[in-house]
């Protein structure tokens, strides 16, 4: 499978966004509903085109427009890459939908809808993984993580941090193409930014040590950790660090990974939770030896 180079942000080509009715597009299912609002399979009456639309949530009058989609829209109207999901373009709806009569009455000022447009992907690589008896081959496996860190490598590069890798956020479509998706948490950077930045982003099992341990300067590092558990978990058939809670999930990192000391991780003592999760013995590193069953290239790169 060919993957483009990274290409360099397009500003200039951008619809007329916002100016379309979603009435423009049929709703064939809700293939996704989370704390952003529902996604929805549908087709747009014109071309036939099958595209996910996602509805932005508008339920709090008084926070207004979602800062999640303010940032998701800004960051996709200007990255444009075969491994990073196309954002097409923002339609509305001038009032409450026929499948949302029953639920216009509950006090929301913003009496329409705004929807973003995505092309559509069959799949995420968790609800492939979680279909009984199945196994990533490992052409399969390096096709996916070649794409994954292609894309990555294009959002590093034009300053845009991910901040949420996990296997539900990356699409793959029925001729095996990936592409990196919601960008909800993502946010831009620079090499020389001085801002603190939360440490409360990224799905706990697949959080890095250094935000578990409280830091708020933090780069690109983060998203590669995210991705190395990733690989590891294709190739492990399940999570590496499912942790129920920051403490559990250092925990785990720790037992495999080994205690970080000055040594090993110049500067981690001085990160704000070190000392309340320092374990109370050292742990050596032992990740070689817990996945001696992978393929000595893979353990180079894990």
């Amino acid at each position: 499978m060919a993957i483009a180079a990274p290409e360099q942000l397009n500003f200039t080509e951008f619809p007329a966004w916002g100016s379309r009715s979603v009435d423009c597009f049929e709703k064939l299912e809700q293939i996704g509903e989370g704390t952003y609002g529902q996604v929805y399979m549908a087709k747009e009456i014109k071309t036939g085109e099958i595209v996910a639309l996602k509805k932005i949530r508008m339920d709090n009058e008084r926070e207004g427009f979602p800062i999640t989609a303010i940032r998701e829209i800004k960051i996709l109207k200007k990255l444009r890459h075969p491994n990073v999901i196309k954002l097409k373009e923002i339609v509305t709806s001038s009032g409450p939908e026929k499948d949302e009569q029953s639920a216009s009455s509950d006090g929301n000022k913003y009496r329409g809808g705004i929807y973003m447009v995505f092309e559509y992907m069959d799949h995420d690589l968790t609800g492939l993984a979680d279909r009984p008896g199945m196994r990533f081959s490992v052409p399969q496996i390096k096709c996916y993580m070649k794409q994954l860190l292609t894309g990555l490598h294009y959002c590093h590069i034009n300053q845009v941090l991910h901040r949420d890798i996990k296997g539900s956020n990356l699409l793959i479509d029925n001729e095996g193409n990936l592409k990196l998706a919601d960008f909800g948490l993502a946010r831009s950077f620079s090499s020389d930014q001085r801002a603190n930045l939360t440490n409360r982003v990224i799905t706990l099992w697949y959080r890095p040590p250094e935000l578990l341990l409280g830091t708020t300067k933090y780069g690109p590092a983060v998203d590669l950790w995210s991705v190395g558990c990733i690989f590891a978990e294709l190739l492990n058939g399940k999570p590496i660090f499912p942790g129920k809670d920051e403490p559990e999930q250092l925990s785990k990192i720790f037992d495999i990974c080994g205690t970080p000391t000055e040594d090993n991780w110049p500067g981690v003592s001085k990160l704000p939770w070190y000392i309340s999760f320092k374990p109370s013995r050292p742990l050596k590193r032992r990740l070689r030896d817990h996945f001696r069953h992978f393929d000595r290239h893979a353990l180079e790169l894990l």
